[in-house]
């Protein structure tokens, strides 16, 4: 194996979870309730397969990206994913990956987790980047807004 297959095969291999790892310590620093929003989302975009890990980085790199900017905006979640966290969720997954089936029970269970991180959000109050930190690099509203519900 070459010197430039093997940092190939290794970039494969190791590139995705150092994205991963980053992802997930960027959706850790939101404030709580818009990390379980992300989560809740997250949980549910797993359903859908992208083609490859790169496009599964970048999807849910880019869902970090538009919670952190929204939060640093002080922009409500109802905002963010509109009134059907659901249609959000496949719109913005239709960005990554074609097809995937979600099971019914995902589909409620991502609507029940946003109602009560909204409701934890407005008891809070911890809609804006006060906690956040405002990391974000301005690429979501550009990959998601556009089809999921336009909150660039």
């Amino acid at each position: 194996m070459s010197e430039d297959e093997q940092s190939g095969f290794l970039a494969k291999v190791i590139g995705p979870k150092k994205r991963w790892r980053a992802y997930k310590a960027r959706v850790k620093e939101l404030p709580e309730s818009r990390r379980a929003a992300v989560e809740a989302i997250e949980r549910y975009l797993m359903h859908f397969v992208p083609t490859d890990g790169d496009s599964n980085a970048s999807m849910f790199e880019d869902l970090a990206d538009l919670f952190e900017q929204a939060a640093a905006d002080g922009t409500p979640m109802r905002e963010i994913v509109g009134e059907d966290p659901v249609e959000f969720a496949d719109a913005f997954a239709q960005n990554y990956a074609e097809g995937g089936y979600v099971p019914a029970r995902a589909k409620k269970q991502l609507t029940e987790a946003l109602a009560r991180a909204e409701e934890a959000e407005v008891t809070a109050g911890d809609t804006a980047g006060d906690t956040a930190g405002g990391t974000a690099g301005g690429t979501a509203g550009g990959t998601a807004g556009g089809t999921a519900g336009g909150t660039a």
